[in-house]
C-alpha cells in the first residue's frame, strides 16, 4: 500500500468497567459495559471501515470490550494484544502507532482514558463538523470511539496531523 493512501485510525475506549476487589488490570466489565460494547461494535460496523489491524490493551476490560464489539463486525481483523496500551501516556501511544506497518490502512486501537482522549485530541489538527467540540465536551466516555484520518505513513503520525472525521458515544437518557 502506498504511503499516499489516506489511513484511518479509530480509537475505542473500553466499555464501562466494574470495581470489584481485584487489581486494576483485571477489572471486568460492568453490566452496562457488557450492554454498550456490542452497540459500539454495531456502530463501528456502520462506519463501513474494514479494519486491517486491531491493537488492544491486555487489560481484562479492554479484552472483554473487544470480544463483544468484534462479534458485531462483518469481518474480524487481525488482533494484537499490546501490553504497552495499558496505562499508556500520550507519547507511548504515538510510539505504538508509529510502529504500525504501512501495509495497514485502517487501524483500530482499543484502550483507556486518559490516553485515548489525549491521543484523539492531540492528533486532531482539524475536525469535520462539531466532532471535536462534542468529543471534548463529553470527555470521551466509556465505549465511545473517534475516527481520525491521516495522510502519509504511520511513522509520520504526530500532533495535529489528523482530521477527526467522526465521534460517537452511547446515548444516555
Amino acid at each position: 500500500m502506498s504511503v499516499e493512501t489516506p489511513r484511518r485510525i479509530v480509537l475505542l475506549r473500553h466499555a464501562k468497567a466494574d470495581w470489584p476487589d481485584v487489581a486494576d488490570h483485571e477489572r471486568p466489565l460492568a453490566d452496562r459495559g457488557r450492554a454498550d460494547a456490542p452497540i459500539a461494535g454495531r456502530e463501528l460496523a456502520a462506519t463501513g471501515i474494514a479494519f486491517d489491524l486491531a491493537l488492544c490493551s491486555t487489560a481484562a476490560r479492554t479484552r472483554e470490550t473487544w470480544k463483544l464489539a468484534v462479534s458485531e463486525l462483518p469481518q474480524r481483523p487481525r488482533t494484537v494484544y499490546e501490553d504497552r496500551l495499558y496505562d499508556a501516556s500520550l507519547g507511548e501511544l504515538i510510539a505504538v502507532v508509529n510502529e504500525v506497518s504501512d501495509d495497514v490502512r485502517d487501524l483500530l486501537l482499543i484502550g483507556h482514558n486518559p490516553g485515548t482522549h489525549a491521543l484523539a485530541d492531540a492528533l486532531a489538527g482539524s475536525a469535520e463538523g462539531d466532532a471535536l467540540t462534542r468529543m471534548n465536551r463529553s470527555g470521551f466516555p466509556t465505549a465511545a470511539f473517534a475516527v481520525l484520518t491521516v495522510d502519509g505513513s504511520w511513522k509520520s503520525v504526530e500532533h495535529g496531523v489528523a482530521t477527526l472525521a467522526e465521534f460517537w458515544t452511547p446515548r444516555r437518557g
